[in-house]
């Protein structure tokens, strides 16, 4: 930077009078050679400047919740302006269809047949089964580019202390919740902030603390790339949010007043209520995260991605069905039907991403590392399951590779596979007595809904199905699949 300055001083150096007219010449050639230099340098140093990446993933969000995927009964206006001011993925998926192989799968970019953390794992007396020291992680790929990384939300990869806490993964900053079970709770006894617990004894709200910490971070590094990790905790099962939030919706929702629901010792009058305050909130500070890229003028060089860790939940009063939390789709939260993992998802970035586009592009979250890799020029490592989608952010199609299919396998309910193979879904249940059991087979551009078992007329792709459910997965003794 001390080469530009020199050369700005050069542009404005007084060319006195007194000299010989070729003296002349030659200073004009001197001030417009150091015009040109520093133009030029100038111009590469904005060109190399890498994008910054904020990944907003929200928990047990379902597929409707968002006005601008279907959601009829409150909106979600910035949610909705992201959609209209970028573009709407119609065929994204969640890593998983619970929250700690989800986070995983995101951070390591492998699925959950390959992943260190295949499920939900507590260990005594705060914390989930780590991360090894062995994974590499998204901040760690960006740090050694010159990121600087911050989380702000929920962790669930490793007990504070442990070799899976996050300031042991890469990030720089790390302020929310680190436990799954601690998260239960908005309204909980402490938070973390890098390594030191925050006291709060039940009297803040934990999303408002945690929005507020996002938007530091931001404001903070806005003059270098930055990766912001927003696993915000809204709408978990306990439907708890501030009364001046819910109030509006209790006169719209009085059916629902006499009902309770509890999740995590919270007991609250209207859930149902409790619920549309919170999307209100949660739309209501992304619109300030947009907002506040826009004022620090860097929106231009920032992709902002929203989605939600897996489908939506029954838990705590929620009631999805009256809100229609997973729009067309079959299955809730713990499926691996399309309602427990595919989820709504939209990019924005104002001169990249083509404002009101739609994508039926076949994503998912552990496709995000390679892509983010991708549009920051970093090499990406190797062993990865996932495919970059940064052709489709740019609106390159032809550019876009291809995969052959995606997979998951989730180990509670008697443990389950599931497969999307082009138009083709297929899902195994009850595979921990019998991994052998019959495959269910659906055409998702026919039936979105998965309603028609079409496994009977295709015993080929039936054949194929299974030998991909197969060799699509490694053995983790920590998360058994089978007996």
């Amino acid at each position: 930077m001390n080469f530009l300055r020199d050369l700005r001083v050069l542009m404005i150096i007084h060319i006195p009078s007194h000299l010989y007219p070729k003296q002349i010449q030659t200073m004009k050639y001197i001030h417009a050679l150091a015009i040109l230099c520093a133009t030029a340098f100038t111009f590469s140093h904005v060109a190399a400047r890498k994008p910054n990446f904020v990944y907003i993933m929200v928990d047990d969000a379902g597929y409707g919740d968002f006005s601008c995927f279907g959601q009829q009964h409150f909106k979600t206006p910035s949610v909705d302006r992201m959609a209209t001011e970028g573009m709407k993925f119609t065929d994204f998926y969640a890593a998983s269809t619970v929250c700690a192989p989800s986070r995983c799968s995101l951070m390591t970019g492998v699925h959950t047949g390959h992943a260190l953390v295949r499920g939900n794992r507590e260990v005594q007396p705060e914390g989930q089964a780590p991360l090894a020291d062995s994974a590499l992680t998204m901040p760690e790929v960006l740090g050694k580019a010159g990121y600087v990384s911050g989380m702000f939300g929920k962790w669930g990869l490793g007990a504070p202390g442990s070799e899976g806490d996050p300031m042991n993964q890469g990030f720089d900053r790390f302020y929310g919740y680190n436990c799954q079970r601690q998260a239960h709770n908005f309204y909980p006894t402490h938070l973390w902030s890098d390594r030191s617990k925050v006291e709060l004894n039940r009297k803040s709200y934990s999303h408002s603390l945690i929005a507020e910490e996002c938007l530091k971070f931001i404001r903070k590094n806005k003059d270098k790339p930055f990766f912001c990790y927003a696993p915000f905790t809204i709408p978990h099962a306990a439907m708890q949010a501030p009364e001046e939030h819910v109030v509006p919706w209790r006169k719209k929702f009085q059916e629902f007043e006499d009902v309770k629901g509890k999740y995590g010792g919270a007991v609250i009058n209207n859930p149902v209520a409790a619920f549309a305050g919170m999307m209100t909130i949660l739309d209501h500070d992304v619109g300030r995260i947009l907002d506040l890229l826009n004022e620090l003028g860097i929106a231009k060089d920032t992709l902002v991605i929203f989605t939600s860790d897996n489908g939506p939940h029954k838990e705590g009063g929620h009631k999805p069905d009256f809100f229609d939390s997973n729009g067309p789709l079959r299955g809730y939260k713990r499926d691996l039907y399309e309602g427990g993992i595919r989820v709504a998802t939209v990019a924005w970035w104002p001169n990249t991403v083509k404002p009101g586009s739609t994508s039926s592009h076949v994503a998912t979250g552990w496709d995000v590392l390679p892509t983010f890799c991708d549009l920051a020029g970093i090499k990406t490592p190797k062993n990865l399951d996932g495919v970059s989608f940064a052709p489709t952010l740019r609106g390159e199609k032809k550019k876009q590779a291809k995969r052959d299919h995606l997979y998951w396998e989730f180990h509670e309910q008697g443990g389950k596979q599931a497969i999307r193979k082009g138009k083709w879904k297929a899902v195994r249940l009850n595979v921990r007595k019998n991994p052998d059991n019959p495959i269910e087979l659906y055409d998702l551009s026919k039936d979105i809904g998965e309603t028609k078992n079409l496994a009977d007329k295709h015993p080929d792709l039936i054949k194929e199905m299974a030998r991909l459910m197969s060799d699509s997965r490694t053995v983790n003794p920590t998360f058994r699949l089978f007996r």
